[in-house]
């Protein structure tokens, strides 16, 4: 273990989130390592959620009295905070939506069905996430649109060489993951949004688990959209974020219609209101922008950088522990730095939810299925894959304890 070096100070993170101060049965500490799923959350956010609901809890924009302007303050710096973490231009390029798959869907709807003809053409790639190939399915479906998926590498790559073969003048967008959920792989955006642009067509980056664990420069990237959700970065569920860059949102007919997304509203019509609100219509996610804005400065203090070099260091401990497990297979590269932090395990004959339940009886949770990743599990030929997800609080002594349940998962299935 030696050769594996963290910069981050794990037991002094881990004291800031009291959830994982636990048993799952008697004597079996909690080892939590679905964190690609969701993550759990600092005391930092649970307090600030608390204090909103406790000092201000009041709905914002429209209210001229003390709470409400606090309310709104407060709701309205988390945005700015949120913009700077991502290095978008402006604030007005932030769109509050309640997931990822929100995110995407509202461009799929509002700038897909303004933009998509018949006969256009959509590239996506076979490790998608479902919220990142379904909405394109039924837009296709809806306009005579023609989908096209980048093929896998034997290592889990994408096929690079595929994917620029693929483009012509026909393709109006490209929409990929920034890093599976499955395989971990890291792909090179900013090269396709080159490509993607070069043809006239736009770039939408399905940052999901990439924003948690990697720093992430959008206008570096030069992506038109990018989507990511509060939970799986130590923020609240019922949160996330589309940016776009503001001429495209600006062009953009709004997704939803109601209160807040107007200017002025007549029975002959409508004025819509300016960005970033012309997309948010209702009573928003008030408690749970604020905590995404405190998850956010938790993630600043630690540093992406100095998180993502810890996730690549118990990585790699993790391939190398997992390879000593007789009839183990990982998805994915085999070298950690080109994945994030997880491994997408397959043990034999060994159905993955038998393997999920016994690692929970030794106290090691993980994500056993398809992990909405169908496509990508038949590319490998498998119905589906155990998941172990690490973030900045799991340390060395946690892949010691999933390798141990792992063996143990084996004997009690060799009948």
């Amino acid at each position: 273990m030696n050769d594996y070096k963290t910069p981050l100070d794990v037991k002094a993170i881990r004291a800031d989130f009291p959830i994982l101060d636990q048993e799952v049965r008697p004597g079996v500490p909690l080892v939590y390592l679905d964190n690609a799923a969701t993550s759990q959350k600092p005391l930092s956010v649970i307090e600030t959620m608390n204090d909103y609901y406790r000092r201000y809890n009041s709905n914002v924009h429209r209210g001229i009295h003390k709470l409400s302007e606090q309310a709104t303050d407060a709701y309205e710096n988390a945005r700015k905070r949120i913009a700077r973490f991502i290095n978008a231009a402006s604030f007005r390029e932030i769109i509050y939506t309640r997931n990822t798959t929100e995110s995407i869907n509202l461009v799929a709807w509002s700038w897909g069905r303004a933009n998509i003809r018949q006969g256009d053409v959509i590239i996506s790639t076979e490790m998608e996430h479902h919220s990142n190939i379904v909405p394109w399915q039924i837009l296709a479906q809806q306009t005579g649109a023609e989908l096209r998926f980048v093929p896998l590498t034997e290592e889990g790559l994408l096929d690079m060489a595929a994917f620029h073969a693929m483009l012509d003048e026909r393709v109006k967008l490209v929409t990929v993951t920034h890093m599976s959920n499955v395989v971990g792989t890291i792909q090179p955006v900013r090269e396709m949004a080159e490509a993607a642009h070069a043809v006239g067509a736009l770039i939408l980056v399905d940052g999901a688990q990439s924003a948690p664990h990697v720093p992430v420069d959008v206008r570096a990237m030069d992506c038109d959209f990018f989507a990511f959700s509060g939970h799986k970065m130590l923020g609240p569920t019922g949160i996330g974020i589309l940016y776009g860059k503001r001429a495209v949102l600006e062009a953009m007919p709004p997704f939803l219609a109601g209160g807040d997304m107007i200017k002025r509203v007549e029975l002959s019509g409508a004025v819509w209101n300016d960005l970033p609100y012309k997309f948010e219509a209702g009573t928003p996610s008030i408690a749970e922008a604020i905590g995404l804005g405190a998850a956010i400065d938790y993630l600043e203090k630690v540093g992406l950088e100095a998180i993502h070099q810890h996730e690549i260091a118990i990585t790699a401990y993790a391939l190398d522990r997992l390879a000593e497990v007789p009839g183990m297979r990982v998805l994915g590269p085999a070298d950690a730095n080109l994945r994030g932090g997880l491994a997408a395990m397959v043990m034999a004959d060994h159905h993955p939810h038998d393997i999920a339940e016994i690692l929970n009886y030794e106290g090691v949770a993980v994500r056993a299925g398809h992990h909405c990743a169908m496509p990508l599990h038949q590319r490998y030929g498998v119905v589906a894959s155990t998941r172990a997800s690490f973030y900045l609080y799991n340390d060395f002594e946690e892949v010691d304890r999933l390798i141990a349940a792992l063996y143990k998962a084996r004997e009690r299935l060799a009948f």
